[in-house]
C-alpha cells in the first residue's frame, strides 16, 4: 500500500511546516532535580543542631558508645538530660528516673570550658547522689599542630 502525501504541507525536509512536537524533553527536568539532589545533599547535615558548649581540648581518642546518657552544662549553668532542659534543683530525681530503666548506669558530662570549677563539681556531686555509677568527662579532641 502507498500513501500520497500532499507535497504543499510538507518543506524541503519532508518535516511538516508549523507541527508541534509531540516529544516530551525531560532533560530541563532532570538538570533541575539533579540540582536540587545537590543543594539537600549539602544542607542535610548542617540542619542538625545541638547545644552550643566550647568543650576543653583532651589528647585522647572519643570512646563510641551509642544510646548514651549526656549531662551538658552551658555557660549560663543551665543542665540538659538529652538536649531536654531540666532545672538545677530537679536534676537528682531527673537522673533516678533516667537510670531507672537502664542496666549501664554510666552518664556523660559535657561542660562548657568558661564555667566555674566550684559549678561543676557541685554538679557533679549531684549526679553521684543519682545513683549514677560511671561519670565521663566528654571533651574536643586537640589539634595536632
Amino acid at each position: 500500500m502507498a500513501i500520497k502525501v500532499d507535497s504543499a504541507e510538507y518543506g524541503a525536509g519532508g518535516a511538516r511546516i508549523g507541527a508541534t512536537l509531540s516529544e516530551i524533553n525531560i532533560i530541563p527536568l532532570v538538570d533541575v532535580i539533579l540540582v536540587l539532589l545537590l543543594i539537600f545533599m549539602l544542607t542535610a547535615p548542617l540542619m542538625h543542631r545541638g547545644i552550643d558548649v566550647s568543650l576543653p581540648k583532651s589528647a585522647a581518642k572519643p570512646t563510641a558508645v551509642e544510646e548514651r546518657v549526656v549531662l551538658t552544662l552551658t555557660k549560663d549553668q543551665m543542665a540538659f538530660i538529652n538536649d531536654k532542659p531540666v532545672p538545677l534543683a530537679g536534676l537528682e530525681p531527673r537522673l533516678r528516673e533516667v537510670l531507672k530503666s537502664r542496666a549501664d548506669k554510666t552518664i556523660y558530662l559535657k561542660a562548657d570550658q568558661g564555667l566555674q570549677y566550684g559549678f561543676v563539681v557541685e554538679t557533679m556531686d549531684r549526679v553521684r547522689r543519682a545513683g549514677v555509677e560511671k561519670l565521663g568527662m566528654v571533651t574536643e579532641p586537640a589539634r595536632d599542630r
